[in-house]
């Protein structure tokens, strides 16, 4: 059997503050933009993966979500804790003050884990916790 990524979804709530984190910061090329004002899905990835996609979607428009359900994605946003994705790359530390160098918020400076891990961490600009592995 042979499984790849093919997308991943994670939130925004500012199109434009998303596309300069994801293409500027990470260096991720805008392969679509659907929609229209703050309503857009995005789909960005690494100019050398062309079949990995990250999909920036509006996390409020599901038909399907209560109100209720739409105040707490708010809240989790904002707090951080609604979604994550982990990256990672040759050039750790390189690439953490290139992004760094934005002004993007740093949760965690480059730090060599207990297990095994040499990572570094941001909030993009929706609050999504972006993990950055050395590769």
């Amino acid at each position: 059997m042979d499984i790849t990524i093919h997308a991943s979804f994670l939130p925004q709530d500012d199109p434009d503050a998303a596309i300069a984190f994801y293409r500027d910061a990470l260096g991720f090329e805008v392969r679509n933009d659907v929609g229209q004002d703050t309503i857009r899905w995005i789909t960005v990835g690494p100019p050398n993966q062309p079949d990995t996609a990250i999909v920036l979607h509006p996390p409020l428009v599901d038909p399907g979500l209560t109100d209720d359900e739409r105040k707490t994605i708010t809240e989790m946003m904002a707090k951080g804790t609604f979604a994550t994705i982990v990256l990672a790359t040759k050039d750790l530390d390189g690439l953490f003050d290139k992004v760094q160098a934005t002004g993007a918020e740093v949760i965690q400076e480059p730090t060599d884990q207990p297990y095994g891990v040499r990572d570094c961490a941001f909030r993009d600009p929706a609050g999504n916790h972006v993990r950055i592995n050395q590769a």
